[in-house]
């Protein structure tokens, strides 16, 4: 669980403007959000400061995506921060930290998705643009974009805590997903790349439609199946298939993102729990959109809904 390592203020980050960028130090600035690795301080209507506060691996994600999202987010339809300028460790702040765009609209872990036709359609898009085939120096995912396999000690440990904390009703039914997931054909295609990280936090939404995608840090190339899981952990009942519908992934990638979406479900629950009870770490209002996916995914069939479908398809 991620906890607070680094106290950020106004005041810090305004100094670190003018030691750094002071041409962006008058404008206005007032905090963002806090984050699971990272603190967010708007600075004027365009642009937003992102400061590593909690994880230690914060750092080398900001220059990750300082590096990358500026390359990948032209050809994106939804709007992303795109990185403007990087600011290096210095005796005021001794981690790096990055100038955005700022990008408008609310957490879907606090608003969620309402409209699930046009959200499920700005979904698919978003993944279609992004999904394209990665150069061979594109950074590796920690243990997203990879065979689902090497998750199974992850997910037994988290299925094992939320069915002893009541979170998990019924443990076969959850491992049968995960069981038909892992019984699905690897990714045969090239790697792709990933956002790595698609649950409701890091996605925006406004009027109830899906309206942007932030937080690139676990940015990465693998198998699309990862970011596909976001079709049951982002949108409505009855939602998913019109991903399916649009995006035409093969019937073994559908079946891989379902046990992606199962994992990530446990584990938005167990965050969502420590929230409750007021462990580090914990975000309460992670706990209902998981909740969700899980009955979304144990009320549906394992098998892609009826359509066309392209087998290994790689864009």
């Amino acid at each position: 669980m991620a906890h607070p390592t680094a106290e950020v203020s106004a005041e810090l980050v305004r100094d670190l403007l003018h030691d750094q960028h002071p041409d962006l130090a008058g404008l206005p600035l007032r905090l963002g959000a806090r984050g699971w690795d990272n603190q967010l301080w708007r600075l004027g209507d365009d642009l937003a400061v992102r400061l590593p506060w909690a994880t230690e691996s914060a750092d080398e994600l900001l220059r990750k995506e300082h590096t990358w999202l500026p390359v990948l987010a032209p050809r994106l339809p939804l709007p992303v921060p795109v990185p403007q300028r990087l600011g290096e460790p210095s005796p005021r702040f001794p981690r790096p930290w990055t100038v955005t765009t700022w990008v408008t609209g609310e957490a879907a872990d606090r608003a969620p998705v309402t409209d699930g036709s046009e959200s499920a359609d700005a979904l698919a898009a978003f993944l279609t643009a992004l999904h394209r085939p990665a150069p061979g120096h594109a950074p590796q995912g920690r243990g997203r974009g990879g065979p689902l396999a090497g998750y199974t000690e992850g997910f037994e440990r988290q299925l094992a805590d939320a069915t002893r904390s009541g979170l998990v009703a019924d443990p076969g039914a959850v491992r049968a997903v995960w069981d038909d997931a892992l019984d699905a054909p690897a990714w045969a295609g090239p790697p792709l790349w990933l956002h790595g990280d698609l649950h409701p936090a890091n996605v925006l939404t406004a009027g109830g439609t899906i309206c942007g995608v932030v937080d690139f840090g676990d940015l990465c190339a693998g198998d699309p199946a990862c970011d596909l899981s976001a079709a049951w952990l982002l949108l409505p009942d009855g939602a998913a298939g019109r991903v399916h519908a649009a995006y035409r992934p093969d019937a073994a990638t559908w079946r891989r993102a379902r046990g992606w979406a199962m994992a990530r479900a446990l584990s938005g629950l167990l965050i969502g729990d420590a929230g409750v009870h007021g462990r580090p770490g914990g975000k309460v209002t992670w706990g209902p959109p998981a909740r969700d996916a899980l009955r979304r995914l144990l009320a549906t069939a394992p098998t892609p809904p009826p359509g066309p479908a392209h087998e290994g398809r790689g864009r």
